[in-house]
């Protein structure tokens, strides 16, 4: 295996995580593209042009290069409209490969597409090229419509689920972060067990490892003394930072007075800035304004500072296919109380590393932090396990089991479109 081509058409690993579509997804790329490229698989990342000022091609590290290829306008599209230029970003991609070829490079072994759209456009290029499959959806279509989230493009009802059930019926290895997204995969979208593979994402441990939470307070200028709850991700529906502050609000009744919350993140999906204006708005009506900070998307290495200033770190997601937010916050020692749903349930150890809930529940959630809060010892060995546990994820194991993958696909006959 020398080379792959990583499809990421929506968003690109350059782009800031937790603002606009930029989140867990362009971590995941760019880290575990990096991971491969320094055991030895080249790696090829292929994402939308979205302005007029970037350049071709980025060289982020050896054996890692990021392309922007011209698909519709250059100019950031709203999500929902992407499908009507996915087949032109694959026309795209395929001239910039030969391009790539003609200069002496190697030539491409795989492709791996993350997300749907990028699926759809690895899904052509599988076949025009004769190149094995890799597809991570990172989100499900069918997953996040029983979490009840709004449609993203109510006009094109289904449109993206069905997508979804092409591809996985012809990629060759389908990648799942846990056993809980393998159930998903194979029972909404009868996908094949066998090419179902369980590879988890990772965490840079020289950024996010324990530390002292003194000293995370003074560098954020964050009062030394008092509770703090911290939610990061971005605000939209699917995240569920409205349960945070409701979470903060029920914490005075449960006598865990002057407690404070910390919220990172930024506006995303077509109705972000929507949400924003109601969680800043909700935040005053619960007279919580005071105790709540809003802090814009912050550079993914820097998030650490956050998560070790906390006592406690919320994730009231409704739905996760995985939750990297809650295994960076295990990573640096911090407890985690999340929404008991997909990945965040084989992620958080229930009264060992932390607590799962019905997701929702502002009252559960405060319920948990207030255990956590009122007992020192305990939220001492949590943050302890959490740490401990957290060093079993790391881009380096993921990266190998997939270099192993792509290096037996290579050598299997294409499966079929069913």
């Amino acid at each position: 295996m020398r080379k792959l081509a990583v499809l990421s058409m929506h968003t690109s690993p350059l782009a800031q995580p937790g603002t606009g579509d930029g989140g867990g997804m362009n971590v995941y790329v760019r880290e575990l593209s990096s991971a491969l490229a320094r055991a030895g698989v080249a790696c090829d990342v292929f994402t939308r042009a979205s302005s007029g000022d970037e350049p071709d091609s980025v060289v982020v590290e050896p054996g890692l290069v990021v392309h922007h290829v011209v698909a519709g306008p250059r100019r950031p599209v709203d999500k929902s409209s992407l499908h009507l230029v996915v087949g032109e970003f694959a026309s795209a991609v395929e001239r910039r490969m030969a391009e790539r070829e003609l200069l002496g490079e190697a030539p491409v072994d795989a492709i791996h597409a993350n997300y749907w759209l990028s699926g759809v456009a690895g899904h052509g290029l599988k076949h025009r090229l004769g190149l094995p499959l890799v597809s991570t959806f990172h989100t499900l279509d069918r997953v996040k419509a029983e979490a009840g989230p709004e449609e993203e493009d109510p006009a094109g009802a289904g449109r993206r689920a069905r997508a979804e059930a092409e591809v996985i019926g012809c990629s060759d290895a389908v990648l799942a972060s846990c056993s809980v997204e393998v159930d998903q995969l194979v029972e909404l979208y009868g996908a094949d067990r066998s090419r179902v593979e369980v590879i988890a994402p990772g965490v840079d441990h020289a950024f996010f490892s324990p530390g002292d939470r003194a000293q995370a307070r003074r560098a954020l200028q964050l009062a030394a003394d008092g509770p703090l709850l911290v939610f990061v991700g971005r605000i939209q529906p699917l995240k569920g930072a409205e349960v945070a502050l409701g979470c903060l609000a029920e914490l005075d009744s449960l006598g865990v007075p002057g407690s404070r919350l910390v919220v990172v993140g930024g506006p995303s999906g077509p109705h972000g800035d929507r949400e924003m204006a109601a969680l800043v708005g909700l935040a005053s009506s619960l007279g919580l304004s005071g105790r709540v900070r809003f802090v814009p998307p912050q550079s993914h290495e820097l998030l650490s500072t956050y998560y070790r200033a906390a006592d406690c770190c919320v994730v009231p997601s409704r739905s996760e296919s995985f939750g990297l937010v809650a295994l960076e916050a295990a990573a640096c020692g911090v407890p985690v109380v999340a929404s008991a749903v997909g990945g965040l349930t084989t992620l958080v150890d229930e009264g060992r590393t932390g607590y799962l809930v019905e997701r929702g529940d502002a009252r559960r959630f405060a319920e948990r932090v207030a255990t956590i809060w009122s007992e020192p010892e305990l939220a001492g060995r949590l943050g302890a396990a959490a740490a401990e546990r957290a060093k079993a994820y790391t881009w380096s194991v993921a990266a190998a089991r997939l270099r192993r993958l792509y290096g037996a696909l290579t050598a299997r006959s294409l499966v079929e479109c069913g």
